[in-house]
């Protein structure tokens, strides 16, 4: 498809471009992002990059390995994905997300060494996606910080993703492997995980976690043709000591330290894991030798990551478990939240997710009195019809022991913003709300509770008698 330039002042007008994106352009091979990449300036060969790979808790691990760094005294800068309300949250340096002049200035820099007589009158011209065009963001604003460390977390894969088209690596984590994506990665957890192995790097150790044999043995061939170090980590290293109110102490078995106690600020039980592979892939660097303790307490008790087990309001808690295993981790924390009164859940799920079994999941753990559905914004969002059908309780006894008849169990809402305003209204008290399903909804939900309309509404609910 022929593509116009047009002029680009704001960073409004380049966010409305780059979102305009998908529509005319797909995706490009690894030289031809590459290649662009060495027309920027090779930002990258600058920097000293941590690259994660995984299917789930890539970006828990990226913000606890920015969090331990900085904790011991080094810069860094973080490329994640996606953002939950504001594009900017994707890149952050030192902790703090990069400013719309510095987004713009980037975005201009790569808008103006496209080359538009061949995008103008050929087919096939090259044109950065939606995903490559943030990445070149990222390389060309960090390149600029000059950070000591630069993590980035991989979009869909490793292999071929254009994160791996960096020149350069200090070390590759690669998270837990599950199915999705299974459409363009692989029907099986060892195709997957052969396409999370790309990111590993000939002279960068590898850390990753020991989802199966099957996995595993992917990872150690991949390091093996690599000769490259790779430690396996898995729930043999942590130990549980203690789960409070919104606290969770556990001990990680260190490869300097015996055992380093360390306090989770969050109750979200999966998160053991993730802090587990964080603190263990800083041990594999150089620096590893050199920080200390306390610096990696310090580290992991500072840490926060928005959208994942996050309380938004008094006792209600927004997830972005978006696939099965997913759902898993994030039923294995509501069952043990400790919670003794009911729960609600409000439920949406973008349409080429699992989302049969996902609702299987959810409504066979028999842990929420009610549910409620709606449609996001957006495409990808599942529709109203789809969402209607999805859960019908195997055992209506089940949920009248909340008082709640099979008829009432799923309440279908024309949006989100109806669905909670309703979950809000009507909970009873010591009723606890979960919102999962998909970081898209977590977003919607965000940016509800930033406008003052929306907060105004719920405002009058809490007042009401």
């Amino acid at each position: 498809m022929i593509v116009k330039k047009k002029a680009i002042t704001t960073f409004r007008e380049a966010e409305d471009y780059i979102n305009d994106t998908p529509r005319f352009t797909s995706k490009n091979t690894m030289e031809d992002t590459r290649a662009f990449l060495h027309r920027l300036g090779d930002p990258d060969r600058k920097m000293r990059i941590i690259h994660v790979a995984g299917t789930n808790g890539k970006g828990s691990v990226c913000a606890y390995l920015r969090s331990i760094l900085e904790a011991a005294g080094y810069r860094t800068a973080l490329f994640t994905s996606p953002h939950l309300v504001c594009i900017r949250e994707r890149f952050v340096v030192d902790g703090e997300m990069i400013s719309e002049e510095e987004f713009l200035e980037a975005f201009l820099h790569i808008y103006n060494m496209l080359d538009w007589d061949a995008l103008e009158y050929e087919e096939g011209a090259y044109h950065p996606t939606y995903f490559e065009t943030l990445f070149f963001i990222a390389m060309i604003v960090f390149g600029k910080k000059k950070p000591d460390f630069c993590i980035l977390e991989t979009g869909v894969g490793g292999r071929l993703d254009a994160t791996n088209s960096v020149s350069r690596k200090e070390l590759a984590v690669i998270t837990h492997i599950g199915l999705d994506h299974v459409e363009y990665l692989g029907d099986t957890v060892e195709k997957i995980a052969f396409e999370k192995a790309g990111i590993m790097q000939k002279g960068a150790p590898a850390v990753f976690w020991d989802t199966c044999p099957g996995t595993t043995a992917v990872f150690r061939e991949c390091a093996e043709k690599l000769g490259i170090s790779a430690y396996s980590v898995s729930e043999k290293d942590y130990t549980f000591l203690n789960f409070k109110r919104k606290t969770i102490d556990f001990c990680v078995d260190s490869q300097y330290y015996k055992c380093i106690p360390l306090t989770l600020h969050t109750i979200a039980a999966y998160q053991l894991e993730n802090c587990t592979l964080a603190v263990r892939g800083i041990e594999a660097l150089d620096e590893g030798k050199t920080i200390t303790v306390q610096q990696i307490q310090a580290g992991v008790s500072g840490c926060f990551w928005a959208g994942r087990m996050e309380e938004v309001l008094p006792e209600v808690y927004v997830d972005g478990a978006h696939n099965e295993d997913g759902i898993r981790a994030f039923l294995e924390t509501v069952a043990h939240d400790g919670h003794d009164g009911a729960r609600s859940l409000l439920f949406s799920v973008v349409k080429d997710k699992d989302y049969r079994h996902m609702a299987e999941q959810l409504e066979g753990s028999g842990l929420f009195g009610r549910v409620a559905v709606a449609q996001m914004h957006g495409y990808r969002a599942l529709d109203r019809e789809h969402l209607e059908g999805l859960f019908i309780p195997a055992n209506a006894n089940n949920y009248r022991l909340h008082g709640i008849t099979s008829e009432r169990f799923t309440e279908v809402y024309d949006t989100v913003e109806d669905a909670f305003a309703a979950l809000l209204q009507e909970r009873q008290e010591n009723e606890r709300i979960y919102i999962a399903g998909s970081l898209y909804l977590v977003g919607e939900i965000k940016e509800l509770l930033d406008h003052d309309q929306f907060r105004r509404r719920i405002e009058k609910i809490s007042s009401q008698p």
